[in-house]
């Protein structure tokens, strides 16, 4: 994701704190003019707390954490808890870290994976970002958090989900790299609602079958018990409230939401349209039966690795129907399943019948830009050749 891109994988969408602006409750009309200015200016340039040495050398997927004291500049941050240090008590602090650590945890123990870039990259977190921010972000280096506003969203820290979801970003960014547009935009949402929900089963240890497959449900609207920013079980049902309007999540290719992609249409509906490929993974895991983190996650997450920055929903549909067969054998019964669940929300597998080699097909972009390179190189060739004989053709 480009500086652009890393301001707007924010947990709330935009279409639901524009919603909001037209609240007569002006309490609550204010705090999500506070959140939209404060994300607007992210939007132009990241104030990031340095990180030294994130990018340079592997950290074992350490965490540290700070407290931003309720100011919007990342830079005056305190570092309030590291590895090394004892529990706060601040249960904000807490709860980010834990949330850090348990994250880490699934990714290293049911995925193998050493971190968000697999290199052991460094976790940071910011805690009580902002004054009354109703939103939480991953911006590609870490992770902040804002306190809610009380009405719309409890202290976001108290969501293992938001954390998985976000975290999941930068692992999506570390590797298909999905552009944050249309359906590429839609699948990778999706991709962080599918391994937040995960995460929060496995240490729950709850099946897939129990699980509830809520985003959000522990800090969204804390008056109100129920409802969820997103539903992976049932795509539009989440809320539907005259504050918040009705959640216009599509589960079916039939009622696909064609939005622009600007800020106000969502990107292209990144976070609408995501409950399509959200729906697939929740049936394939029932449809498997037991625990989400093995079986289902391990094809989703091996799909992505194989997908590229522009794969759309039939494309990853494909790859996960022949990374079934590959891990679990043609014919078997997680391919059948995985294959049934995609048909059941309008996205038809094609022929595809061996997975792409994630060591060593490059991505469309990598192609392209190799084609323009060996171009380039013939069309240097046959000038020097023309140079050393003119009457050559």
């Amino acid at each position: 994701m480009n500086a652009i891109d890393r301001c707007t994988s924010c947990i709330m969408p935009p279409y639901l704190l524009e919603h909001l602006m037209d609240s007569a409750d002006t309490t609550t009309r204010s705090a999500i003019m506070d959140t939209l200015l404060v994300t607007e200016q992210l939007r132009g340039a990241r104030n990031a707390h340095p990180t030294v040495g994130v990018f340079a050398a592997p950290a074992q997927g350490s965490r540290s954490v700070f407290d931003a004291h309720n100011r919007e500049d990342l830079w005056a941050a305190t570092l309030v808890r590291t590895e090394d240090s004892s529990a706060s008590t601040d249960p904000s602090v807490d709860n980010a870290f834990d949330g850090l650590g348990t994250t880490r945890s699934f990714f290293r123990n049911v995925l193998g994976r050493d971190s968000i870039d697999g290199h052991g990259m460094r976790l940071d977190a910011f805690v009580h970002f902002g004054r009354r921010y109703a939103n939480a972000f991953w911006d590609g280096r870490q992770m902040v958090f804002g306190d809610g506003d009380g009405r719309i969203f409890d202290d976001l820290t108290g969501s293992l989900d938001i954390i998985g979801h976000e975290l999941s970003h930068g692992v999506t960014e570390h590797t298909a790299g999905l552009v944050y547009h249309n359906q590429p935009g839609a699948l990778n949402e999706s991709m962080s609602d599918v391994f937040g929900s995960v995460v929060k089963q496995w240490s729950r240890n709850e099946t897939a079958e129990v699980a509830d497959w809520l985003i959000g449900g522990d800090v969204f609207t804390p008056a109100f018990a129920g409802d969820a920013l997103r539903s992976l079980k049932a795509p539009g049902s989440a809320y539907d409230t005259p504050l918040f309007g009705k959640d216009p999540q599509p589960d079916h290719m039939s009622r696909f939401v064609v939005l622009p992609d600007t800020r106000a249409g969502d990107w292209g509906g990144v976070h609408i349209n995501s409950g399509i490929p959200n729906r697939a993974f929740h049936l394939t895991a029932v449809g498997i039966g037991g625990n989400a983190w093995e079986a289902p996650v391990h094809i989703w997450y091996e799909s992505l690795r194989a997908s590229n920055s522009h794969t759309d929903f039939r494309e990853f549909a494909e790859t996960t129907g022949a990374i079934a067969a590959r891990l679990f054998g043609t014919g078997s019964k997680e391919q059948q399943v995985v294959m049934e669940s995609w048909d059941a929300v309008g996205v038809s597998l094609g022929g595809r019948s061996a997975p792409p080699d994630h060591e060593s097909v490059d991505t469309l972009d990598a192609l392209h830009a190799q084609l323009e390179r060996l171009s380039a190189d013939i069309r240097d060739l046959t000038t020097v050749v023309r140079a050393l004989d003119p009457a050559h053709t």
